[in-house]
């Protein structure tokens, strides 16, 4: 059975998501990842501007505002709700975790 379109998220994905919370530009989001996630986690330009094109024309972010080549974006309602299903997602497997690790079986 084929996945829903964006159901999962990557590392990236919900990072990009996470940062439009507030609106801002591509390069925000480069920085704001890199300092949310002390480096543990990096948006490579290409990534992210294919990421961009992708949530704009899901209808998960939008534009608010241009200037000269430097774009920005908010989520939509759309957007916030796919980023806190997937927050619930993550939840669920921390959880299913600490209740497996403390149950008889090792990992």
């Amino acid at each position: 059975m084929a996945r829903e379109k964006l159901q999962t998220l990557t590392e990236q994905m919900f990072y990009a998501l996470l940062c439009f919370y507030e609106e801002c530009c591509g390069t925000d989001v480069m920085k704001k990842t890199n300092e949310i996630t002390k480096g543990r986690v990096r948006i490579g330009s290409g990534t992210l501007y294919n990421l961009i094109e992708q949530f704009t024309n899901e209808d998960i972010i939008r534009e608010t505002k241009v200037d000269g080549r430097k774009k920005s974006y908010i989520l939509t309602e759309k957007g916030r709700n796919i980023l806190a299903n997937d927050c619930r997602r993550l939840q669920q497997q921390i959880e299913d975790f600490n209740m497996y690790s403390r149950s008889d079986r090792r990992l």
